[in-house]
């Protein structure tokens, strides 16, 4: 009988957790936030509780797994709307290589060692580091890599607005201030949705220009 029940639990399970994701929304294994993870990591556990455990109903498991849901699916909201939220839990990306140059300081602080930084390279199919203009260790863990022999690529696309708030950080490695920026803009700082720095230029996107579906 347990044999069957077990059956029975995997099956269902299988096709819950599918179900699950889905409402969770789309997104890499590679992109997952520390949200995402220590929710996946948390499902997992209460199912492999429930198909050891047949003893137990299986609502001891799908009701923990729907209010895991659901406070993933609030916080991913609450990130969306408050950038604050969204730095604190899914972070920054870091200039490990800027302007040619290692951010010794940077990779300190990210725990990031010149081993992980050469292992990375050669995945972007560099074989020195003389090679890169700028390297960006992202959120995801990837290390974004723009090479210094390309033309077009004289600066990486460096945020400095998102959502209507200044990136400082940005301008900061840009050695520019606030001063600067407003007077290179034609509309207002908290009219613009995204706006970036590239090749000696800022490229902007409205917040009337998205569209809202």
């Amino acid at each position: 009988m347990d044999f069957f029940i077990t059956i029975f639990r995997t099956l269902f399970f299988y096709f819950f957790i599918v179900f699950v994701y889905r409402v969770m929304g789309k997104r890499e294994v590679g992109q997952l936030g520390i949200i995402d993870l220590i929710v996946s990591v948390l499902i997992a556990e209460l199912v492999a509780i429930s198909l050891e455990d047949t003893s137990k109903s299986m609502f001891l498991v799908i009701i923990p797994i729907f209010l895991l849901v659901i406070c993933q699916i609030g916080m991913a909201f609450l990130s969306l709307k408050v950038k604050k939220v969204r730095d604190i839990f899914d972070g920054k990306p870091s200039v490990i290589i800027n302007n040619g140059k290692i951010n010794i300081k940077e990779m300190i602080k990210q725990r990031y060692n010149l081993d992980d930084l050469l292992s990375q390279l050669r995945e972007e199919k560099c074989t020195s580091i003389n090679e890169v203009g700028y390297a960006i260790l992202e959120t995801s863990g990837k290390l974004s890599v723009f090479k210094k022999e390309n033309p077009k690529n004289k600066t990486f696309p460096l945020p400095i607005i998102i959502d209507g708030k200044v990136e400082y950080d940005s301008l900061q490695l840009l050695n520019k201030d606030i001063n600067w920026l407003r007077e290179h803009l034609s509309v207002d700082i908290e009219d613009i949705f995204y706006g970036f720095y590239k090749n000696e230029s800022i490229y902007i996107i409205k917040k009337d220009e998205v569209e809202v579906l």
